[in-house]
């Protein structure tokens, strides 16, 4: 089968591209179209995949401000063409599904998430100010690119149900939910469980990690903090002795954290969230805001615990409630639990996905998508 696989952009290894490394998985002679890539920052597996990109690559100082380019995106997107294919799929939380494709090639588009800064998180990204006064007519313009782009799409796949009622918000478009897959059998239960609690994950505003490093500075218990982004500076500013910071670590030491962790502090709104059943598959419980695709992993009393607002007092009032009861999580129940989001999992319902969507392509009339 002849597959392009379309990536928005790749300069990091978080969800979307352990997603796209599966699809690899599934389609090893499939081609990676991308509208810009650090080949420093990405896996061998999809470095060698990597077909042709968009002008965005060539722009300067771009592994910097490849975000500031979003303006020109739908431009780069329409000069590249996949004239001969059997399917197309692309991976999308960015601009990726605005890619040319004919109307007799069928075109799925993966969907980690509708671009937040552009719909529902404009002031998490850009703030409220003239900054933002500024872009309001650029945020105005995608959003009618970012919707009409989405009608040419053939079908949906969305990585949670959160992700499909936001799909039917902004595009007006069904999905069928198949979350992403993880590797939870590559983490393992440990017999030490030390005396900290875990914050892990890119440091951007919509993941809210100030509001747990609030809470610490608060409670006094010992916070361990793992993972880059822009906000790293400013929790640093703020945190108190109780607080660790120990930046981008490798895989063996992560799964040590993860397995040794009282429990793992997840205070945003993710579409999905890779990391909180990753935690699971460690043996280990998740405290998390009760909003997003966490409802959907995480068991309530079982796997973890939710609060209820986004503020240091309720997780606090959260953490103290988990450690009346923390004797009573079960990490083999915990374990099993994560085995539901297996990659083998996701492997199987993609590909079963991807046939018959291609099947009832063939027997049906598409072509007024396009």
């Amino acid at each position: 089968m002849k597959v392009f696989l379309v990536h928005y952009w790749l300069n990091s290894m978080r969800g979307g591209e352990k997603v796209l490394e599966q699809m690899i998985d599934l389609f090893p002679e499939a081609k990676i179209i991308t509208n810009y890539y650090s080949n420093k920052r990405i896996s061998k597996p999809i470095l060698d995949r990597i077909y042709k990109t968009s002008l965005i690559n060539n722009l300067p100082f771009v592994e910097k401000f490849y975000r500031h380019y979003l303006p020109i995106y739908p431009l780069a997107l329409k000069n590249i063409k996949v004239k001969s294919a059997d399917v197309v799929i692309s991976s999308e939380s960015g601009p990726a599904k605005g890619i040319q494709v004919p109307s007799h090639i069928p075109h799925i588009c993966y969907t980690h998430t509708p671009m937040r800064y552009i719909w529902d998180m404009q002031s998490e990204y850009f703030g409220e100010g003239m900054k933002r006064k500024i872009i309001q007519p650029f945020i105005n313009y995608l959003r009618k690119w970012d919707y009409n782009s989405a009608q040419r799409v053939d079908f949906f796949v969305a990585n949670s149900h959160y992700v499909k009622k936001r799909i039917r918000r902004f595009w007006g478009r069904t999905s069928e939910v198949i979350y992403p897959p993880v590797d939870t059998k590559n983490f393992s239960i440990s017999n030490t469980i030390d005396d900290y609690y875990l914050l892990f994950g890119q440091s951007t505003k919509y993941k809210r990690h100030d509001l747990a490093v609030k809470a610490f500075n608060e409670n006094k218990k010992k916070l361990i903090v793992i993972g880059e982004g822009e906000e790293l500076t400013y929790l640093k500013s703020i945190s108190k002795n109780n607080i660790s910071f120990l930046g981008r670590i490798n895989n063996k030491l992560m799964k040590k954290y993860l397995s040794r962790c009282r429990a793992l502090i997840f205070p945003g709104i993710e579409d999905f969230g890779i990391i909180p059943v990753e935690c699971m598959a460690s043996g280990r419980p998740v405290i998390a805001f009760n909003k997003g695709g966490a409802t959907e992993t995480i068991i309530n009393k079982k796997t973890g615990l939710f609060f209820d607002k986004q503020s240091s007092d309720s997780l606090n009032q959260k953490i103290n409630d988990f450690e009346l009861i923390e004797h009573k999580f079960d990490p083999l129940y915990i374990k099993k639990h994560s085995l539901n989001f297996d990659k083998k999992i996701f492997k199987q319902k993609f590909l079963k996905f991807i046939n018959n969507s291609i099947e009832f392509f063939i027997n049906n009339d598409f072509s007024n998508k396009r």
